[in-house]
């Protein structure tokens, strides 16, 4: 029995580490296990050590939002409360569980008879009680605190490794004598710090504030987990370390704008949003795709020609350059709103709720439901910055 079920693990085993699919022709796993410099060649056993740093890396975020990213919120004026209760209502209450969160206007004049509540207050009441069971902005600020103190470490860490690498300089230097390239310390370290952080990423992503965009962050997050992972074990990290970098540049000006707009910064939250958007449009529909992609399909063909992992390696590739797309499309949406109105407008992915040119809320300082105080109230409109669009 042992000897029949070891027999198609061995197939399954031996099929996922075929060296015809993972080298190229006339190169085998035994090749790589020759002495070279630094760390010698990558091997799938590294692999290995992400997981242990993966729940690491957790961890110190857990300690980093609570004693770094928390205090430094508080004192720049961030309250540490969520939004408005809803004012308790056991009708509102059940309608809301039972049946709907978003009521028609047949059912709200219904409530409204019923109650003796215009429509407008249980329409705002509706929607403070969505909004009740939303995150406040101090875990948005933690979480986004973490992601920018990361993304720019790394970039540095990055940049200052690449600056006195060759293929910085000269990007066919990522195919001269592949896949005979020794793996330095510094390598090495840059990637599996990069894989443990996007598995910490992927983990967190199920207890983080869930957004509208989760299916895509989540697809976001396999691709990226399996490209650092695919390039790393036929040791394409040279043109990864590329990979990793270009991204990085614009992350943390992602979430240093979210962080200014979470603090109401609005002047910086603009800026910082209108550089984040020119450096995202730049790496990602014109460094990445004309000088990544041109490498790895056309370059790497001349040099060292196509092979099995090469063509899923470039598949991913061209995943993501989809995902850029998409994502240059609504930055695009969100800058040309802020060019129509002055500033940087909702989020179109935004956690929170926020009115709208057709619904706008009257505030007061009793009741901000209580629609007595109309006439005088300030009101919230969709200019009102949201939470920007993330990330990888």
């Amino acid at each position: 029995m042992a000897t029949a079920a070891q027999g198609p693990l061995s197939l399954l085993w031996g099929w996922l580490w075929s060296e015809r699919f993972w080298l190229p022709e006339n190169v085998s796993w035994a090749d790589l296990e020759g002495p070279a410099d630094g760390y010698g060649y990558p091997h799938g056993r590294h692999i290995l050590s992400v997981f242990p740093l993966a729940a690491g890396i957790f961890f110190v975020r857990l300690l980093f939002e609570r004693f770094i990213a928390k205090p430094c919120a508080l004192h720049i004026g961030i309250e540490d409360s969520g939004p408005y209760q809803a004012q308790p209502n056991a009708i509102l209450e059940k309608v809301f569980i039972s049946i709907t969160k978003y009521p028609e206007k047949k059912r709200l004049e219904g409530l409204s008879k019923q109650l003796d509540w215009n429509v407008r207050k249980i329409q705002c009441w509706f929607r403070h009680r969505r909004n009740q069971d939303k995150p406040p902005t101090l875990t948005k600020f933690c979480e986004s605190m973490w992601r920018f103190t990361f993304y720019l470490c790394i970039f540095c860490y990055g940049i200052r490794f690449l600056w006195s690498s060759p293929w910085f300089w000269d990007i066919q230097q990522c195919w001269h004598n592949y896949p005979f390239q020794p793996l330095s310390s510094g390598l090495y370290y840059y990637y599996i710090m990069e894989l443990a952080f996007y598995w910490s990423l992927m983990f967190s992503q199920f207890t983080d504030i869930k957004r509208k965009d989760f299916l895509i962050m989540f697809v976001h997050h396999l691709v990226t987990i399996g490209l650092i992972s695919f390039s790393y074990i036929n040791n394409m990290v040279r043109v990864g370390t590329l990979i990793m970098c270009l991204h990085d540049v614009s992350d943390f000006l992602l979430e240093a704008a979210k962080l200014a707009n979470y603090a109401k910064y609005q002047r910086l939250c603009d800026t910082l949003f209108v550089i984040f958007s020119a450096v995202f449009m730049v790496t990602r529909l014109g460094i990445y795709p004309f000088w990544i992609l041109n490498t790895t399909l056309f370059e790497s063909w001349e040099i060292i020609g196509p092979y099995a992992s090469w063509w899923l390696l470039n598949g991913l590739l061209l995943t993501l350059q989809v995902l850029h797309v998409i994502w240059s499309y609504l930055i695009a949406r969100i800058a040309l709103k802020a060019l129509i109105r002055g500033k940087v407008s909702k989020d179109d992915r935004s956690d929170v709720e926020s009115s709208s040119e057709e619904e706008d809320v009257t505030t007061c300082t009793k009741s901000p439901c209580d629609s007595s105080s109309s006439n005088g109230a300030n009101r919230v409109n969709g200019h009102m910055g949201g939470s920007y669009w993330a990330e990888e």
